[in-house]
């Protein structure tokens, strides 16, 4: 599963995935509840907005219900999760866009961070799912990633806690980021939550920035302005 990534660079929306960037900023290291880019397919045409990491909003959870994680969908049952099941069976698809993602590694004896991307350091699309949520603001969305068993992958299988299930973000490779968010069907959508090749992967240990508050973005520079 992932908590953590570092979402897609300005720049990088436009040049890589084609679509224009929303207008608001996003931090660079995204965490439960912060604002990041995701990329849909609205009135036939690919579309960037900012959506909230978790497709349950912690604001959106209930009061009297203990607060839960929505970051990360099982594939095995996003169709009967009721977190999930809505966004699944309606077909929101969606495109997360990512410089990179993290997990943690073990083999040391204690967890250790590690960076995980592409070999050539291209960004890369996960594979997710939105919501839209009517606030006083106006209409807003969240997001989760879709994630698959790891335990035969040469490279994700070495994440996690021991004992742990390994687990997988979904990586759509980029002839496919039309096909998946045009899917029609469950079972259509379902062909294409694989793993991703190792070969075309690298990982590396990395130290974690200083953690900064959502409400305020810093580094916009960073994002190609």
């Amino acid at each position: 599963m992932c908590t953590n990534y570092a979402a897609a660079r300005r720049d990088h929306l436009f040049r890589h995935f084609g679509v224009e960037p929303p207008d608001s900023p996003w931090q660079e290291e995204v965490y439960k509840d912060y604002p990041a880019p995701i990329i849909r397919r609205v009135d036939g045409e690919l579309c960037a907005d900012l959506a909230t990491f978790g497709i349950i909003p912690r604001k959106h959870i209930p009061d009297g219900v203990r607060a839960f994680d929505t970051m990360n969908a099982r594939t095995e049952t996003v169709g009967e999760r009721r977190s999930f099941n809505g966004a699944w069976r309606k077909q929101q698809l969606a495109l997360i866009p990512c410089e990179a993602f993290y997990e943690p590694n073990y083999e040391s004896g204690k967890a250790e961070r590690w960076r995980i991307g592409m070999a050539d350091g291209s960004p890369f699309a996960i594979a997710g799912l939105w919501r839209e949520w009517d606030e006083p603001a106006g209409r807003v969305w969240s997001f989760t990633m879709l994630t698959v068993n790891a335990a035969e992958h040469p490279l994700m299988s070495r994440f996690h806690k021991p004992g742990d299930e390994k687990r997988s973000v979904v990586i759509v490779p980029p002839d496919e980021y039309s096909d998946w968010l045009s899917s029609r069907s469950t079972d259509e959508a379902r062909s294409f939550l694989n793993l991703f090749p190792d070969s075309a992967m690298h990982a590396e240990p990395c130290q974690a920035p200083p953690r900064v508050s959502k409400a305020k973005p810093k580094g916009v520079e960073a994002k190609g302005e």
